[in-house]
């Protein structure tokens, strides 16, 4: 595929921040910020109806993960996803009792 054919597809470049690098910190933070949305807990216009289904799915990934790479993680990693996993368990119990 060309050069300009690959900007039809994806634009020139300058209508979108470049995207960050793929790495365990951008995965934990990405399903971090799925589960908060899911609990309605991020503002984006309406305050949407939790999802709760949803959001306890992204915690059990990330709780998955947790429990997968256990030991092979650094400690910044592994403080990382265990914050966010704690954080979150908080979160939807908090959310779900104030329903």
């Amino acid at each position: 595929m060309s050069e300009e054919a690959l900007q039809d597809v994806f634009g020139d470049g300058d209508s979108r921040p470049e995207l960050p690098p793929a790495d365990f910190d951008f995965l934990v933070y990405s399903l971090r910020l799925q589960a908060e949305m899911n609990l309605g807990l991020l503002p984006f216009g309406d305050k949407p109806e939790p999802d709760f289904e949803l959001a306890r799915h992204h915690i059990d990934l990330l709780a998955m993960l947790q429990e997968k790479t256990k030991g092979n993680l650094t400690p910044a990693e592994q403080k990382q996803l265990d914050n966010s996993v704690a954080e979150l368990r908080f979160q939807y119990v908090q959310t779900k009792g104030s329903e």
